[in-house]
């Protein structure tokens, strides 16, 4: 026991770690105090002391895509929590303070949908081990980090998720994955690697997880594709894969095939008829990496009888985490045999990611109990903070995980000889030292040798590496190359700046820093690609010429790089990356200034455009002073940001083309109505742009946002009729605006701007000046437009969330009620709560067993959906009386109508009373019933009662049902089938129960009756009961024999 002394004037306060109680004890006797001291050093204590105020239960939520992914499923995640927790609450060396509990929680496949999900398990659990998904792993964590709750992941790839200061509640229970694949592609120099995925969303997202974090080490990811839904695409992809350059490793993100992944055994297969499994590539699973799987003795059912496939896996490398305690299948017998499991299961039917949910759980309690001992709250951050430096015995491995919250558990590679069914060790993956260590036995390549090392400049930190060199070396060789651009350099920099000065610079600030030029795909979200392709141009680092060109284009940076002003959109650099060349700006979210004018959706008032209008002035004003015309002005390449703040962009494309020496391009006449008539008539000139074409430029981008239309739509000629009119005055061609469109000054601005004769259109500071004068000096605020809209539209939001508030509750509630009419109350709760339902055994139920005598014959006379609103009508009979029975309805087949009663609630030995009365209204009901279609014809019905035991379970994942299965549903079937019309046909067992409880049951002998399958038993009818006053049907007479 630790005692942490506080003096506080004369007292000395000592708390225990193990009572939830500080302990008061004084130096002056207790009633030397006043009344009011003593009562405060205790609300001081509890208040100073959390570790004594903690919950009693701590739940975790265990998450996973455990029903909707069978393989999933078949790690047992309630059973894996259970072991744990059972192990935990008895382990004397931690102290928790409380009890340990879980919930499992299951995650749709699709990763929108598990986000979704997610969100509304805020109060569900108080930790989460999960998700499973990496694809939605930082949401996950800023959520916790939001609620203060801890998460705990195995499956989360993402590397900026070890940043603790981010992400403060996030803590990982294995290795990174790609920290482990990392090291191995280094001990063995294979950089170059491709990344396949089956079509599930979960593991395409973890593919594309794990190309990021390999990337964002350096290594060339050459390709990211799926295996798609068919042969075909299968196909495609391993073609794909073929043509993607010089691929050494293949890394398979899907579930693997030794544990029942069909997806990574038909790539495996379509690999080997391809030819791609001879050695010139090495295939590794990535699943392997999130558990242990057995090796040691093991053989794997799923090669015995598959010799292709054994033959195409000797050309897969294994690598899994390190059972060095014992394999996991030695782990699960133990428990097993320790009564610790009580499941059916072996340890081949079962994942191995039982193991790793299991270390989960154990790492949590190592937590919670650290932060106890140092007498801190179970905060998410406090649990996540006290992971480091822990080591405990996991399942079948010890767990060790360093100060910085590393995981140091080591990993084994495996491999197989292409004929045996057995995995052997080759290496092991020592994380402590960052080694791969040989472990005794060669790996057995197919075609004899390994695939061809690459460089070493891949892994080491401090080089830059492309096509397989260091860049430094590249890029001085280039130097001779881009002297001969001198004169252009020249032009770019007027203040004499010279290729000699910057050359020291541009190679500091060439791939790195935060002003680097050079992009990949680690920099870049792309928000559309299909509409970034037309900016798109290939690249040959390769070919001198080219690499000179984008040298000069390195330069054309630095200009366009110091262009900062609040209406200009900031040049980010050049993106370089998957042999394609691309400029990068920043990305606007409301789009261009044409897209918002034709966005009928927002409401445009002239404040509103004179705003948008007066930041195009300015961008522009800025442009012109920094002597960098546009020449490429138009609506499309003005863009809006969230604040509808209109930015500039597209400055400096046209001296980039002349750099690319890019062939001159014909446009439709459309994408020309922007461009001045003196550089439509000398097309020499207007790629270079000037600063009369930007005015002329702005006063057509002015005629769009005055009329909110595109340019020329009020003269109703075709565009190429307009640009031969403006070409080719007199007369002058161009649009009409009408006077109560803007105001008069505006319109006159406009003409001037758009003068035939360049000196006459006036510079952007006058236009500028005039602008203000229109709006009398007013500042243009687009806030207060913007509130006065947003006032239009918010009057009635608020009574419109009430509304849909109320109907998602109505909802939820007819949910919940269709749920249990479908299922048992206690079976729904669990289902909704995530828990397993497991099967459950009765020692005693009655079951009542009827259907409608002539009932195929009926059928024939009848219509189709005449029978459906016959059965409608006659079970919606049956069910009426039901609610006045302590019964449950377990299903209707056909005709056939199934009760129950003692399950699943149970009753002592009310069933079979319950059963008899409910019999008999039933009866007396059908009396008096009529179809409505044959009311002349009777209904006729048979029931059969018995009594005994059954089990009782769910069954299914897809519309699951409340089964019934023994002996007495099979009995209780041949009593209703024996039956006659108008008769309850009883057994002798209810018989029994009935007379014990001595309630005035009418019973007679039937006699003896041939049951199918149980032989001659002694039956009975069920005719009546004392004070029942209901009439009931009379049944037709028995004829002898």
């Amino acid at each position: 026991m630790h005692h942490f002394p506080l003096h506080f004037g004369g007292a000395l306060w000592e708390l225990s770690s193990y009572p939830c109680c500080p302990v008061l004890r004084s130096k002056h006797s207790l009633s030397t105090l006043p009344f009011y001291n003593i009562t405060l050093w205790i609300i001081l204590g509890v208040l100073t002391f959390p570790c004594c105020v903690q919950c009693l239960i701590f739940k975790v939520g265990v998450m996973g895509p455990w029903t909707c992914d069978p393989v999933f499923s078949k790690a047992l995640p309630a059973v894996a929590s259970r072991l744990a927790i059972s192990r935990i609450n008895e382990d004397y060396s931690m102290d928790l303070g409380c009890k340990m509990d879980f919930v499992v929680l299951q995650e749709p496949c699709e990763t929108a949908k598990a986000l979704t999900n997610f969100v509304y398990q805020e109060k569900s659990a108080d930790a989460f081990l999960g998700p499973g998904n990496p694809g939605y792993c930082n949401a996950a964590a800023l959520l916790g980090k939001n609620w203060d709750k801890a998460i705990f992941s195995w499956a989360c790839i993402n590397y900026e998720l070890d940043r603790f200061q981010a992400f403060p509640t996030f803590a990982r229970t294995l290795p990174s994955p790609t920290r482990v694949l990392f090291t191995v592609l280094r001990h063995f120099r294979w950089a170059n690697v491709g990344i396949v995925s089956s079509n599930e969303d979960i593991w395409i997202d973890t593919a594309n997880k794990v190309a990021s974090s390999l990337r964002s080490q350096g290594l060339p990811i050459g390709i990211v594709a799926s295996t798609g839904n068919n042969d075909t695409e299968l196909e495609s992809a391993l073609r794909s894969i073929q043509s993607a350059g010089a691929i050494k490793v293949i890394i398979m993100c899907m579930h693997s095939v030794l544990i029942g992944g069909e997806q990574q055994m038909n790539f495996l297969l379509k690999a080997y008829d391809m030819g791609m499994t001879s050695g010139k590539y090495v295939f590794m699973p990535y699943d392997t990496l999130l558990y242990s799987l057995p090796y040691s003795d093991t053989s794997y059912f799923t090669m015995l009888n598959n010799t292709k496939l054994r033959q195409a896996y000797d050309s897969v490398l294994t690598i899994t985490l390190n059972s060095d305690l014992m394999s996991f299948n030695q782990a699960f017998n133990m428990a097993k045999q320790q009564e610790e499991l009580s499941i059916l299961y072996s340890p081949e039917q079962v994942s191995p990611l039982f193991g790793t949910i299991y270390n989960g759980m154990y790492l949590i309690a190592r937590a919670i109990n650290n932060a106890r001992r140092a007498g801190q709250w179970l905060s998410g951050s406090n649990l996540a903070l006290y992971t480091r430096n822990v080591t405990f015995t996991g399942f079948n491995q010890n767990i060790t995980i360093d100060s910085q919250g590393e995981g140091q558990t080591n990993y084994v590679i495996l491999d197989t000889d292409g004929w045996e069914t057995n995995l052997y060790l080759c290496y092991l993956v020592d994380l402590g030292s960052d080694m791969v260590r040989f472990a005794g036995k060669s790996i057995n390549y197919p075609g004899g040798s390994p695939p061809p090392a690459d460089s070493s400049c891949w892994f080491d930190p401090n080089a830059i590496c492309t096509g397989g060199t260091r860049i430094w070396a590249d890029f001085c060789s280039s130097m001779v190359l881009v002297m001969n651009a001198g004169l252009i350099i020249n032009q770019m920099f007027p203040k004499g700046l010279r290729l000699k000065g910057k050359i020291k610079r541009q190679k500091s600030l060439f791939v790195k820093g935060p002003n680097r030029i050079l992009l990949t795909l680690e920099d870049l979200t792309f928000i559309n690609p299909q509409l970034s392709r037309q900016y798109l141009k290939n690249l040959n680092p390769k070919q001198p010429q080219q690499r000179t060109i984008f040298l000069k284009c390195t330069f054309l940076h630095f200009q366009m790089k110091d262009l900062r002003n609040e209406n200009v959109n900031p040049f980010l650099g050049f993106f370089s990356d998957c042999e394609m060349f691309a400029v990068v700006t920043e990305y606007c979210s409301r789009g261009s200034l044409q897209d918002l004018l034709r966005n009928d959706d927002v409401k445009l008032d002239w404040m509103f455009k004179s705003s948008l209008l007066l930041d195009l002035i300015k961008g522009m004003k800025y442009l012109h002073h920094r002597e960098f015309p546009h020449g490429r002005l138009k609506s499309r390449n003005c863009v809006v940001d969230g604040r509808f703040v209109l930015k500039i962009t597209d400055y400096g494309f046209n001296e980039l083309l002349e750099s690319q020496k890019a062939p001159r391009k014909e446009f439709p006449p459309g994408d020309l109505f922007w461009t001045a008539p003196e550089l439509l008539r000398d097309p020499e000139s207007s790629r270079r742009g000037t600063y009369k074409g930007d005015v002329y430029s702005f006063a057509i981008i002015l005629q769009e946002v005055v009329v909110r239309g595109p340019p020329y739509c009020m003269l109703g000629l075709s565009a190429e009729e307009i640009i031969r009119k403006v070409k080719k005055p007199p007369p002058m061609c161009r649009p009409t605006v009408a006077p109560d469109q803007a105001p008069l000054e505006c319109i006159q601005l406009m003409k001037q701007c758009w003068s035939e004769q360049p000196d006459r259109r006036p510079s952007f500071d006058e236009i500028f000046d005039q602008f203000k004068l229109i709006n009398k000096g007013k500042k243009t605020n687009i806030i207060d437009s913007m509130l006065r809209m947003l006032e239009q539209y918010s009057s009635n939001l608020e009574d419109l969330i009430r509304e849909r508030t109320e109907e998602l509750e109505v909802e939820k509630q007819r949910t919940e009620k269709l749920l249990t009419e479908m299922l048992p109350q206690s079976v729904a709760e669990a289902l909704k709560t995530g828990a397993t339902v497991e099967p459950e055994y009765f020692d005693e139920v009655t079951i009542y067993f009827s259907d409608i005598v002539g009932f195929t014959t009926i059928s024939s006379l009848s219509d189709p959906i005449e029978v459906v609103d016959l059965l409608n009508d006659l079970y919606t009979l049956f069910d009426a009386v039901l609610s006045n029975h302590d019964v449950y309805k377990v299903e209707t087949i056909g005709d056939a109508y199934m009760v129950a009663s003692g399950l699943p609630k149970r009753n002592g030995n009310k069933h079979a009373a319950e059963i008899a009365n409910m019999s008999l209204n039933i009866l007396s009901s059908v009396g008096s019933f009529k179809m409505r279609h044959m009311p002349e014809v009777p209904v006729r019905i048979r029931i059969g009662i018995h009594s005994g035991s059954c089990v009782a379970g769910v069954v299914g994942l897809t519309m699951p049902r409340y089964c019934l299965f023994g002996d007495t549903v099979n009995t209780a079937s041949r009593m209703e089938s024996t039956g006659l019309p108008y008769r309850i046909h009883v057994n002798i067992s209810t018989v029994k129960i009935l007379n014990s409880l001595n309630e005035g049951y009418k019973i007679e002998v039937r006699g003896k009756t041939e049951l199918k399958g149980k032989g001659i038993e002694e039956t009975y009818w069920l005719v009546g009961k004392a004070n029942f006053a209901k009439p009931l049907p009379k049944p037709p007479e028995i004829k002898a024999g």
